[in-house]
C-alpha cells in the first residue's frame, strides 16, 4: 500500500476538491452537443433518430469503452491519475474536432461514440479514486464526484444559453459552446496529472482477472445494488437529455424566449448536484437503502406528472426541479454501495462494470422517449420512466434486508 506525506496536495480536502472539480469540467463533454441540439438540427435538418443519436453515440461508446476498461481490470492496474488524464485529453480532442471539422451527422456520430469510450476512462476512475480516500464518508465522497457529473451535465446547457462573440442569443452558434467544453476538459486532465494521488485506502495493485468483471452479478448483494442502479439509469439519461427539449418546447407554445428554457434546463440537472453532495452525508449516517428508495420513489412521481404541465411553464419548471434533484440524489449511494461490496482490489472494476451496465439501460429509454412523443405527446411521453424507479425501489429494499447489507455505510444499511 502506498502512503504520500500529508501536505497540501495529499490532503484528502484537496484532493476530493481537485477530483469533483476536474470530473464536473470533463463531463461538460457530455451533453456538449445535445445542447446545441437546436443549432444542429437547423443546420443539418435532422431526423427524430439523428437528435436521439447524438446523445445515443456517446452512451454506446461509454458503455463499449466501460466493458473493456472493466475485462481488462484497467481502472485496477493502471496508475488511476495518468488512466483519467489521458482519457479526458481523448475526448476533448474527440469533441474539438465535431466543432471544427464536421459539417454532417455521420462523423458527429462517430465522434460523438470516441468521446463516449474514451468518458468511460474518466467517471469510474474519479469515484474510484475518491474510495481510496473516503472509508466512514464514502457516500459524500462519491456524492461529490456524481455531483460534479450533474452539474458538469448541465454546463453546456449554461454555455449555450449565454451569447457569445456577439451572437443573437435567440440561436447562439454552436461551434464556440463544443470547444469550450474541450478546453475545460483539457484543463481538467492536466490538473489530475499534476495533482491527483491515491488515498490510504487504496488497495494492493491488482493483478488481471478478467472474471471480476462480472463478481457484479455473479454475487446476491452486489447484484440487488446494481439492479437498483440499472432502474435509476433507466430513468436519468432519459430525464436529462428530452427535459430540456419538454421545456424548450413548452416556453416556446407560451410565447417565452426560448433563452430563458435553456436556463431552466441548466436549473433542472445542476440543482442535483446539491442533492448528490446532501443525499451523500445523509446517507453516510441513516442507510444507503434508505436514501436511494425515497429519492427512486420521489422521482418515479415526478416521472408520471410532468407531462400534464405542458401547458403551464412555470409549474412544470418546478415540478422539473424537483425531479432534477431527486433523480440524481440517489446516484452515489448506488456506487458507494458496489465499492463496499466488492473486493478491495477491483473496486474500480466493479464500478466501471456498473456504469456500463447502467449506461447500457439509458440506450432503450432516450430512444423511446421521442417515440412515444410522437405517439400520444408530451403529456404521457415521460410515464414510462417511472419503471426505472419501481425496479430500483425493489431490489434496494431487498438489499436492506441481506446479512451483507452491514457493510455499507459504516453498518447502517
Amino acid at each position: 500500500m502506498r502512503t504520500y506525506d500529508v501536505d497540501t496536495v495529499a490532503s484528502k480536502p484537496f484532493q476530493l476538491a481537485l477530483l469533483a472539480l476536474a470530473t464536473l469540467l470533463v463531463l461538460s463533454l457530455w451533453f456538449s452537443a445535445t445542447a446545441v441540439l437546436p443549432q444542429l438540427d437547423e443546420a443539418w435538418g435532422l431526423s427524430d433518430g439523428q437528435r436521439s443519436w447524438l446523445t445515443m453515440s456517446v452512451q454506446l461508446g461509454f458503455v463499449l469503452g466501460a466493458l473493456a476498461s472493466a475485462t481488462l481490470n484497467l481502472a485496477d492496474r493502471l496508475p488511476a491519475p495518468a488512466l483519467f488524464a489521458a482519457s479526458a485529453l481523448l475526448a476533448a480532442a474527440a469533441n474539438a474536432l465535431l466543432a471544427v471539422g464536421v459539417d454532417a451527422p455521420s462523423p458527429a456520430f462517430a465522434l460523438r461514440f470516441v468521446t463516449g469510450m474514451a468518458l468511460a476512462g474518466v467517471y469510474p476512475t474519479g469515484m474510484k479514486l475518491v474510495a481510496t480516500w473516503c472509508l466512514h464518508d464514502r457516500g459524500f465522497g462519491i456524492g461529490l464526484v456524481v455531483g460534479a457529473l450533474t452539474v458538469g451535465s448541465a454546463l453546456p446547457h449554461l454555455l449555450n444559453a449565454v451569447p457569445v462573440f456577439g451572437a443573437d442569443p435567440g440561436l447562439p452558434p454552436w461551434r464556440p459552446t463544443l470547444l469550450a467544453a474541450s478546453a475545460l476538459a483539457l484543463l481538467a486532465g492536466a490538473l489530475v496529472l499534476a495533482c491527483a494521488r491515491p488515498g490510504p485506502h487504496v488497495a494492493k495493485g491488482a493483478r488481471f482477472r478478467a472474471r471480476e468483471a462480472t463478481a457484479g452479478l455473479r454475487e446476491r448483494a452486489p447484484r440487488l445494488a446494481n439492479f437498483g442502479y440499472l432502474g435509476h439509469m433507466w430513468e436519468l439519461y432519459a430525464m436529462w437529455t428530452w427535459v430540456p427539449v419538454l421545456l424548450l418546447a413548452s416556453y416556446t407554445e407560451a410565447g417565452i424566449d426560448a433563452s430563458h428554457a435553456r436556463l431552466a434546463a441548466f436549473g433542472v440537472i445542476a440543482v442535483g448536484g446539491l442533492a448528490c453532495v446532501g443525499a451523500g452525508l445523509v446517507a453516510d449516517r441513516i442507510g444507503r437503502t434508505r436514501v436511494a428508495t425515497a429519492s427512486l420513489v420521489v422521482s418515479g412521481a415526478c416521472a408520471l406528472v410532468v407531462g400534464l404541465l405542458f401547458r403551464s411553464p412555470l409549474l412544470l419548471t418546478i415540478v422539473c426541479l424537483v425531479w432534477g434533484f431527486a433523480v440524481i440524489a440517489d446516484s452515489a449511494q448506488f456506487s458507494a454501495a458496489v465499492s463496499e461490496l466488492a473486493d478491495p482490489r477491483f473496486v474500480g472494476t466493479a464500478l466501471t462494470m456498473q456504469t456500463a451496465l447502467g449506461f447500457a439501460v439509458t440506450l432503450v429509454s432516450i430512444r423511446l422517449v421521442p417515440s412515444l412523443v410522437d405517439l400520444v405527446g408530451w403529456t404521457w411521453a415521460f410515464s414510462v420512466l417511472a419503471l426505472g424507479p419501481a425496479l430500483g425501489a425493489w431490489s434496494m429494499m431487498r438489499l436492506r434486508g441481506l446479512p451483507e447489507a452491514s457493510k455499507m455505510a459504516s453498518g447502517n444499511r
